[in-house]
Order: structure tokens, then C-alpha cells, then sequence
């Protein structure tokens, strides 16, 4: 790196909801002079990540703070077929509105992480289509149905490399800044997400499609026959895979380190919580003023 500028790689990790953050972060990172020249991503990190490679930050900015726990429920299409949901409706409003072209048309270099569910593969997307890497980046399994890619079967990169730091540095990063989101993940996990009660609105109401009451009781708590108040199955699958996901990236970063940690404090959020971007976003920003002073000593090195 003697006489040039080091290449300042940025990875976005996995985390569901609170991956708005990831929004805050690449603000605020931008704001104090530090913009990446490369993000990896994985899962919802690859998702916000390939819209700012792309140049749409702005545009995700204003639509994940404009969504309502009803603009969630209505991107989302049951299957009950590998998955709860398809992703078709998500993905083609990705498409429509952020990133509809190869990863060789991006602004800035971008790639992505998946797992092969037949052979529990890790699988860098870097060619072809961004927004059907994404898709396979986001496929949480048993709630996104997988996606075929090549021959092979792929979901959520969050099962192998939730942080991929490794991937970055294989990017040609010099040094690396990575947003770990479960650091303060467990907190409220399993709380119900702020929707049909704080909204005015029940499952069944006049006029809503049978699917859609459906889909809304998967992502409520519920009363069983003692009234004792349980998770939702949504909410028990997706803390269940993100316990794992938690274990797998301390692993992972404990032999693959980033040159700076950023760890947004997000425990209060739902893991379904999609509808608080505003909240997510704002923690991002905090996370990387809390750590200025390490990303200035890690840059001046």
C-alpha cells in the first residue's frame, strides 16, 4: 500500500430487520470521508449492499422509511412450498425500483454470499444477475423458498459466512470495516413485531385475502388454549436460524478478522421488525461515530 491510497472495503452482514443499519453505516461512513471502494454482503447486507453499488441508496433510503408493517405483509406471496414465502414480489420490486442488471454494470465492485443447501457449500455471487444473487443472498430457509442457481439449490449466506470479511479481502480490499449485527441480537428477538395491534388492524379484517390473514397470524404472537402469550412461528424460525448465524460469525471472525468492528445496538428490534427502518438507520450512524477513532487509527496505519 506504500505511496497509493489503501482500498477501503465495506461488509454489510446478515440480520434480517436490522439490516437498515447497514443504510446508517454507509452514510455516515460516507459523511466522515471514509466511502467504501467495495461492499460484500450477505443476506439483507447484500441486499442493502447492491443497491448502493448500484447508486440507489437514496431511493432505499426513502422507501424502507416509508414502509408500514401492511407495505411488508403485501411484498411478501405465500408458497408453503420449501419456504413460507416465494421472494418472487420482494425481488421483482427490487429489480423494478434498485438493481436490474449484471454485477459488471455496478458503480463500484459488489459480490455476495450464499450456501448450497445440497452440499453446505459457501458460494461467492460475483457474475450475472445482482438481483437473482440477492434473492439467493435472502432465501432464510423454511421462510424464503430456496433458489436454483447454476444447478445447484441456494439459500441464505447467513449459514456459512453470516460476516463475509473473507470475501472482501478476496475482493482486493486493503482494509476491511464489517457490520456485525448480532452482537446485540438476542435482546428482543422474540417480541412481537409492532404491527396489526399498533397499527388498529386483525388478521381476518373485512376485505383482506385469506392468504394474507394467514401470513399475518404466522407473523403474530399467538394465545394458546392456557392464554400464556408465545412467539410466532416466524418469529421462533428466524431467532433459531439467527442463534446459529450468531455462533457461526464469531467464529468465523475470530479467524477472519476485520480491520474495524462496527455493532449496531439493536436488540430492542423484532427480528421482523422491517417496518422501523428509521430506528435501524439512526443506530447505524451511531455505530460508526462510536467508532471514528478506531477507523481513523486504522486508516492512518
Amino acid at each position: 500500500m506504500t505511496g497509493s491510497k489503501p482500498k477501503l472495503g465495506l461488509v454489510l452482514g446478515s440480520g434480517s430487520a436490522r439490516g437498515w443499519a447497514h443504510i446508517g453505516v454507509i452514510r455516515a461512513l460516507t459523511e466522515a470521508g471514509y466511502a467504501p471502494d467495495m461492499v460484500a454482503g450477505c443476506s439483507v447486507g447484500a441486499f442493502v449492499g447492491a443497491a448502493h453499488a448500484n447508486g440507489d441508496l437514496d431511493n432505499l433510503q426513502h422507501w424502507v422509511e416509508s414502509l408500514t408493517w401492511k407495505k411488508v405483509l403485501g411484498l411478501l406471496d405465500v408458497s408453503f412450498s420449501g419456504g413460507l414465502i416465494k421472494g418472487e414480489k420482494l425481488i421483482e420490486f427490487f429489480q423494478r425500483n434498485f438493481v436490474d442488471h449484471e454485477f459488471a454494470k455496478l458503480a463500484m465492485p459488489f459480490a455476495c454470499v450464499a450456501t448450497d443447501l445440497a452440499t453446505g457449500r459457501e458460494i461467492w455471487l460475483r457474475e450475472g444477475s445482482v438481483a437473482a444473487a440477492v434473492r439467493a443472498s435472502i432465501a432464510v430457509p423454511g421462510l424464503f423458498t430456496p433458489v436454483v442457481r447454476e444447478g445447484r439449490l441456494l439459500v441464505d449466506g447467513g449459514l456459512v459466512n453470516p460476516v463475509p470479511v473473507s470475501l472482501c479481502r478476496a475482493m482486493g480490499a486493503d482494509i476491511v470495516i464489517a457490520v456485525d449485527l448480532g452482537s446485540d441480537r438476542m435482546g428482543g428477538s422474540l417480541r412481537q413485531p409492532a404491527n396489526d395491534v399498533e397499527a388498529g388492524e386483525s388478521a381476518g379484517e373485512d376485505g383482506e385475502l385469506g392468504w394474507a390473514a394467514r401470513l399475518r397470524k404466522a407473523f403474530s404472537r399467538q394465545r394458546p388454549g392456557n392464554g400464556e402469550l408465545l412467539p410466532s412461528m416466524a418469529g421462533v424460525l428466524t431467532t433459531s436460524i439467527h442463534v446459529m448465524q450468531m455462533r457461526i460469525a464469531r467464529s468465523r471472525l475470530a479467524g477472519e478478522p476485520a480491520d474495524v468492528m462496527l455493532a449496531p445496538r439493536l436488540g430492542h428490534l423484532a427480528l421482523m421488525d422491517y417496518h422501523r427502518g428509521s430506528e435501524a438507520i439512526a443506530e447505524g450512524r451511531a455505530a460508526v461515530l462510536r467508532m471514528l477513532p478506531a477507523l481513523e487509527h486504522a486508516l492512518s496505519a
